[in-house]
């Protein structure tokens, strides 16, 4: 049989492992409280996981255009930040504000043009890569156990591991961001600083 990336099935299997219950055979149907907060933990740990913005969640100089009639920036229902980037924040000072955004400078949900952003989204499950599951079913399991039990011990354990995981989702960033010294602003300006010429 094929080894298969982490399925969320999966995943709920081992957070309910981590207090002593038996493995489900699907996530669909009537299950019990356990499974219920297995579940609801996973989401729950997914969401913050990935609010940390990631190179596999995150999209740069989105393009977010204006209803032609309310003139209004609707965005995603998935948005978990919305950064509106230079030279598009000039003169504009955006926020978000439920789904929509606001220019806190003209006090107006309106936009006349469109601006530029950096997005970064909340993927379902399955558009996570395995490093990102890896990770978020380890740490969801501590905190699923430790709400459930409170196990010392068993925290102990998992901690060890989350801290695992955590090293190698930042390993599988590191290597798909290709992240550079240059591509940080303030490094870049003392680099491309002017000296002053001596006469």
């Amino acid at each position: 049989m094929a080894i298969t990336t982490t399925t969320k099935l999966q995943a709920v299997n081992t957070m309910l492992a981590t207090i002593g219950s038996a493995p489900i055979n699907s996530l669909t149907g009537t299950n019990s409280a356990d499974v219920a907060m297995a579940v609801q933990t996973l989401d729950e740990v997914s969401l913050s996981v990935q609010a940390n913005g990631w190179h596999f969640n995150t999209d740069e100089n989105t393009v977010l255009t204006p209803d032609p009639i309310t003139k209004e920036i609707t965005l995603p229902s998935n948005t978990i930040l919305c950064d509106v980037e230079y030279p598009n924040n000039t003169n504009v000072d955006v926020v978000v504000r439920g789904q929509r955004l606001y220019d806190r400078l003209n006090k107006t949900f309106q936009f006349e043009k469109e601006l530029k952003a950096k997005m970064v989204y909340a993927l379902e499950w399955d558009e996570l890569p395995q490093s990102a599951r890896f990770y978020t079913m380890i740490r969801a399991s501590r905190i699923f156990q430790d709400r459930a039990i409170g196990s010392e011990k068993h925290h102990t354990f998992t901690l060890r591991d989350e801290l695992t995981a955590l090293a190698q989702l930042k390993r599988y960033e590191g290597e798909t961001a290709d992240h550079t010294i240059f591509d940080n602003y303030d490094v870049f300006r003392v680099i491309d600083r002017q000296y002053p010429y001596l006469y």
